[in-house]
């Protein structure tokens, strides 16, 4: 298995008060998935992708991406943020150059390379603005274009659309789902949006608070290419709200 999650506990002490954000969760992920940590605000999804990325250390049980713990971050990862992260006096063409420069990769490799990714997604003629000349939506797609350029093994993705309005959204979701399915990469996506966990997800992990656990792993059997509107797609939708309305607290595997 490529990324192995075993009875991890995370707690934090807030106010005095200790607060269980994963509860013995195990979660086993192949590699080139496209997973969706999906849930409420409290339910541990955060904290367990920054495990995952080696951002955050667990209590007890075990996280490994290829056979190996995870104990710091890897270079061979990214993680992209809500907070584009992006470097304002530095060109398109430059800040998706950044990685590549920590990587020690020649500049005529370098330049060819942020070519290729800022034309993937979609910005070709912008490589000498500036991060104060573009949109939102534009900038995320140079922080997604600086995560690919370094060819990550897995990209770990938490809420990056939430600050986006809802039609930019929308056509980022479309691109980093072709990305994704064209790179071959394996994806690790935080998201409270269930439309947004179907649409994107081979599988989406069902998270649930106090502690934070997870409540069921669910297989999206639809298409690469999928239509909100389809029947199929609300069907899936749908099923997932009522899981959310289930009154069992104990793990279920969910089928649909």
């Amino acid at each position: 298995m490529y990324i192995e999650v075993k009875n991890a506990c995370k707690k934090f002490t807030q106010e005095g008060k200790e607060f269980t954000a994963l509860d013995n969760v195990s979660l086993e992920i192949e590699k080139g998935e496209f997973i969706c940590l999906l849930g409420p605000s409290g339910c541990g999804k955060s904290t367990l992708l920054n495990a995952l990325a080696g951002f955050e250390k667990i209590n007890s049980g075990s996280v490994k991406i290829n056979g190996k713990e995870v104990t710091a971050p890897s270079i061979d990862n990214i993680t992209i943020f809500q907070n584009y992260g992006l470097l304002p006096w530095r060109t398109v063409r430059k800040n998706v150059e950044l990685g590549l420069e920590s990587k020690k990769v020649p500049k005529s490799e370098r330049e060819t390379i942020a070519k290729k990714y800022i034309d993937l997604v979609g910005l070709s003629g912008f490589e000498k603005r500036h991060p104060k000349q573009l949109s939102g939506g534009q900038q995320q797609r140079v922080s997604i274009a600086r995560g690919l350029a370094v060819d990550p093994d897995i990209i770990f993705m938490d809420e990056p659309f939430g600050a986006l309005d809802a039609i930019t959204r929308m056509k980022l979701q479309e691109d980093i789902l072709k990305i994704s399915r064209e790179e071959k990469k394996t994806v690790i996506f935080v998201t409270h949006d269930i439309e947004e966990a179907v649409f994107l997800a081979d599988r989406i992990v069902v998270m649930m608070a106090d502690p934070g656990r997870i409540k069921s792993v669910v297989k999206v059997p639809l298409s690469t290419h999928r239509d909100r509107t389809g029947e199929d797609f609300l069907y899936v939708r749908d099923k997932i709200f009522e899981l959310f309305n289930l009154k069992s607290e104990s793990y279920i595997e969910y089928y649909i």
